[in-house]
């Protein structure tokens, strides 16, 4: 099984828009849809930040058959997770059969609005197996109660369940969380096809569907796409773990700005105008194992990527 999917980028663009551009994917052919969760964008370029869940809403509505997730939300802190159990099973009922829920530990970006400590890479892992503990309890049906290290939830009920419950897909950076999503997950997600990371999930009880999610910049030039990609996605170049350390959009734009053109150029973003890029780039993905590979298109001319892959990378897959 291998398909391709389309992202729906909340930070860069409204939910209207969002939702004319799952249509759109639909129409063009992609198999799925992935909306990214975030309260704030990483940088203020980017400039927006819609609620995901009445997004998804729209979507539903506005789609026919095209599968749908969030890739991913974070269920530990900003968003109780018996709030986030309930929002989950809603969209899996509207979405009837198409739905499917990625959870992670999250960034400070998103998380600390609500004023709590940001605990440490370990303990926010820890946070998110009782996280999805609660979840699947609360997805059980009936009157639940759970008194746990990090969470308590008293006599709570879901009366609106789908019949068919979303598999859970649990993202991962290293190797302590890829084996944790493969313990309590459903499926695997994670920026760039790593295959190290898919190994570590499967030895540890995972399998299949995997979601491996590809940057690109689709332009007239590589030049331009570069140069969209700088000045809309910098973040992209930041290493190690400050996407998940720095509090503000602020601290992004100022780490950015180490980040160069040729940084860009050179890094895991594809700017390469062609529509053989573009079936390398995914074919390398399914290569290394993923089952499920989606593009996330940088920048206003969303429809240009859209076009392209309607009329040549999609049928190469055919």
């Amino acid at each position: 099984m291998t398909d391709i999917g389309y992202t729906l980028s909340t930070e860069e663009f409204g939910p209207n828009e969002l939702v004319r551009q799952a249509e759109r994917a639909e129409e063009v052919g992609f198999d799925f849809v992935s909306s990214s969760d975030h309260y704030h964008p990483w940088t203020s370029e980017q400039g927006e930040a819609p609620f995901v869940w009445p997004v998804l809403g729209g979507v539903a509505e506005a789609t026919d058959e095209i599968d749908v997730g969030v890739g991913v939300n974070c269920p530990i802190m900003r968003i109780h997770p018996a709030v986030v159990a309930h929002a989950a099973a809603t969209a899996a009922e509207m979405l009837e059969g198409r739905f499917f829920f990625g959870v992670g530990t999250g960034e400070l970006l998103n998380e600390h609005v609500v004023g709590e400590h940001w605990p440490s890479q370990p303990v926010r892992l820890e946070m998110l197996e009782e996280a999805v503990e609660v979840i699947r309890k609360l997805w059980e049906g009936g009157q639940t109660s759970h008194y746990g290290k990090h969470y308590t939830v008293e006599n709570a009920r879901l009366f609106t369940l789908p019949d068919e419950l979303p598999p859970i897909v649990v993202s991962a950076f290293g190797e302590r969380a890829a084996t944790s999503a493969g313990e309590i997950g459903d499926a695997f997600w994670c920026v760039g096809p790593q295959g190290d990371l898919l190994d570590t999930y499967e030895e540890a009880g995972g399998s299949d569907p995997s979601y491996c999610q590809l940057h690109a910049c689709y332009a007239d030039s590589e030049d331009e796409a570069v140069e969209t990609a700088h000045r809309v996605w910098p973040n992209s170049g930041l290493p190690g773990e400050l996407a998940a350390e720095l509090p503000t959009t602020t601290h992004f734009e100022q780490a950015s700005q180490m980040v160069t053109k040729e940084d860009i150029r050179e890094g895991s973003i594809l700017t390469e105008p062609s529509a053989d890029a573009h079936i390398e780039n995914i074919q390398n993905a399914f290569d290394a194992g993923y089952s499920h590979v989606y593009m996330h298109q940088i920048g206003d001319d969303q429809d240009a990527l859209l076009d392209l892959y309607e009329n040549e990378v999609l049928p190469s897959f055919d």
